[in-house]
Parts: structure tokens; sequence; C-alpha cells
């Protein structure tokens, strides 16, 4: 049993954001509803909590109601081996949300998200401080990050 679980606020969207989440990332799962009976604060009947799964780690989605929103934060950070898993996630996420810097974006529902290829992690923490700036001076220009692009910046002379 995982010790620490996520737990995301949302308004009345918990139930159809964990449907996208799950069909995004595989490994991913419905573990357990909870809806609201009479006591509410709820609709009797209508979700409450959500606990599921994404990439096999273990969230919790309440529908609370408006007071609380997601902001910046906090983020959810997709670790990416290539720069197909980075599309990927990028479309899927961006999809009806915002794009931000950095392979930052905001998801339909206000989740913050950043979508990071391993390769970035390595290039910045090169001892040479030269070519980690290059490679930071490159993500600072770019929203979904590119591979290719940081890996050009790391090179050049």
């Amino acid at each position: 049993m995982q010790k620490i679980k996520t737990f995301l606020w949302f308004d009345k969207q918990a139930e159809e954001a964990v449907a996208h989440y799950t069909s995004i990332f595989d490994d991913s799962r419905v573990v357990s509803v909870a809806r609201y009976g009479e006591a509410g604060p709820g609709e009797p009947g209508s979700v409450m909590t959500i606990e599921f799964e994404l990439a096999g780690q273990r969230f919790i989605a309440l529908n609370g109601g408006p007071e609380f929103t997601f902001n910046e934060a906090i983020s959810l950070s997709v670790d990416c081996e290539s720069q197909d898993e980075v599309d990927r996630y990028w479309a899927a996420l961006t999809e009806g949300g915002e794009e931000k810097p950095c392979g930052w974006l905001k998801d339909k529902y206000g989740l913050f998200w950043q979508i990071t290829p391993r390769v970035l992690l390595e290039l910045m923490s090169d001892p040479d401080p030269a070519k980690a700036g290059r490679v930071a001076q490159a993500m600072f220009g770019m929203k979904k990050i590119d591979i290719q692009g940081l890996k050009d910046a790391y090179e050049a002379a």
C-alpha cells in the first residue's frame, strides 16, 4: 500500500478527469469510488471521491465544489524516455488546456503537469556549466520540450 497519495480537489469533474487521465497512462485504473449519501454535502449518489492509479501511482480525486482550484504551486511531473513519449503526453494533456513554458502545461481541468524528457535532467546536470547553461537557455525558449533542440544546444560550441 502506498503510504502517501496525492489528493486532487475538483469542483464536479473528478469522475470525468479520472476517466481522461486513466485513458492516457499505461498501468492505470480506478481503484474505488465513494458516493455522497443523504448527509451530503454533495448530491446523494454523486461521486464524492475516486481512488485511482496512474502508471501504478495512487491518487484520490474529490468532487469538493468550487472553493479551491489548482495552481502552478503543485504539478505532476511525467518522466519521458523519448520524443514520441513527450509528444503523446503533451498532445493528450494539452487538449482543451493550455501550453506553458519549459515543458509545463495546464490541462482542461486546471491541473498542472510537467512533461519532462529524462535527457533534459541529464544534460542540465553536466559538470560543464557552459553545456548545462546552453541546455537551460534552450529549454527556456520552448513550450513542449524538443529533445533534439536540447542536444543541439548541448553540443554547440
